[in-house]
């Protein structure tokens, strides 16, 4: 094994996780957005389109 090998994979795993916890948050607000769209819709507060 080359001897950067271990520290690559330890870069490679720090990226990995960026992109899950990005990915996440990121589908957390689309939940949220939509839980708040469909609120808004049961109080007749959205506009007809």
């Amino acid at each position: 094994m080359k001897p950067g090998g271990a520290s690559r994979r330890l870069w490679l795993r720090r990226i990995g996780w960026l992109i899950f916890i990005w990915a996440a948050s990121i589908a957390a607000l689309a939940v949220v957005a939509m839980a708040v769209r469909g609120l808004m819709n049961l109080a007749g507060m959205t506009a007809s389109s």
